[in-house]
């Protein structure tokens, strides 16, 4: 609805940067944008409508309990007051003044306590944790996590995403021996992750997932995983969660999101591969560029195009060139994250070969000056 752009005064946005919030994550396909709709066109019991929702989704993905709420972010604060509150009543509404006199130390890696756009440990915070540091930036052994748990810990949280240091940190699978060890609770953060269950099957008792990334739903969180922990997770409705409550539209938008996602066939990195190999041509045509393949740092199956600019040969830094691209008309966004090397990448999830063709055009015209 290209009048929505003028209406608001609006610059379009070709997004190379993939399922990025700032952008407004992903595009939801035609049946979860009709089953918003209803959604929002309906009135429903809402504690019913979360808890048979919640019911169906856990029966499509075979885990004990799942629950939707309004986005991965708070669904790390509420599974952190879950862990921290259980069912204690008075404890659920006080959360915010009341002196902890039990185990509220959450233990990550110290290479995941990281800023994806908020601070993971604001989160934490906000659930009324307080975050304990395991290892170092560069490294975090089984041991070194087992090593920072105490009688005032009250779960292990453990981050899945490119964010995080990914070299010399302990697995999930690791991470599942500590906890049991100590009958702790481990929390995956697998907001981007595309596989819905692997870490449930791995032994997480909660795991956590974007609605609006990998799924492609409405904005909205899962939370799925064993049924005492998710219960919990219920209850914090009534807590914090009341400040991070989700629509009846994006619930039954999001339920009916993963029910397409697991039927679809997926796209592969051989098939985005195969999508940016002219655009990699015509990159490479242009003097002071140079463009590959590369893959997720996080083991994902996804292929981008990473661009090296020479900027002593192009006569500007790469953070100017970026600026100026997500200045123009479209604003064009990328992965960033190494701008400071001279590196970006383009993410081709969500960009059409056309938009491809736009991209390599204004790349061309900055570089020659025009």
């Amino acid at each position: 609805m290209s009048s929505i752009y003028e209406k608001y005064q609006l610059k379009s946005v070709i997004n190379a940067s993939g399922r990025m919030t700032i952008l407004g994550v992903s595009t939801p396909r035609q049946d979860v944008v009709e089953a918003v709709e209803f959604g929002l066109n309906h009135f429903f019991e809402v504690k019913d409508l979360v808890n048979k929702t919640g019911a169906y989704i856990a029966e499509l993905l075979n885990v004990e309990s799942a629950v939707v709420v309004s986005c991965a972010s708070a669904g790390i604060a509420q599974s952190i007051a879950a862990v921290i509150v259980k069912d204690n009543a008075n404890l659920l509404v006080n959360l915010h003044a009341a002196a902890l006199q039990i185990p509220h130390e959450i233990v990550l890696p110290k290479g995941h306590n990281v800023n994806f756009g908020a601070p993971v440990d604001t989160m934490v915070a906000l659930g009324g944790g307080k975050v304990v540091e395991a290892g170092y930036a560069n490294e975090c052994s089984a041991d070194q996590l087992e090593a920072a748990i105490t009688p005032n810990t009250a779960a292990i949280l453990y981050i899945k995403s490119h964010h995080c240091v990914q070299k010399s940190i302990l697995s999930v699978e690791q991470a599942v021996v500590v906890a049991r060890k100590h009958q702790l609770p481990l929390i995956v953060d697998a907001a981007a992750e595309e596989d819905l269950a692997c870490y449930y099957q791995m032994g997480a008792d909660l795991v956590i997932y974007s609605g609006a990334k990998a799924i492609e739903g409405p904005t909205s969180g899962l939370v799925l995983g064993k049924k005492t922990y998710v219960d919990w997770v219920k209850l914090q409705s009534n807590g914090i969660g009341r400040a991070m409550k989700v629509g009846k539209e994006s619930i039954i938008g999001l339920t009916q999101a993963i029910e397409s996602y697991i039927q679809l066939e997926q796209t592969t990195g051989q098939q985005m591969v195969e999508k940016m190999t002219p655009f990699i041509s015509q990159l490479n045509a242009l003097p002071g560029i140079s463009a590959k393949v590369v893959w997720d740092s996080a083991g994902r199956d996804i292929a981008r195009t990473e661009i090296s600019f020479d900027e002593v040969k192009i006569g500007r830094s790469t953070p100017e060139l970026v600026a100026a691209l997500m200045g123009g008309f479209p604003a064009i966004y990328f992965r960033a994250y190494k701008a400071n090397e001279g590196k970006i990448e383009v993410d081709v999830r969500s960009v059409t070969p056309a938009q491809l063709e736009v991209i390599s055009t204004c790349i061309q015209r900055l570089i020659q000056g025009a």
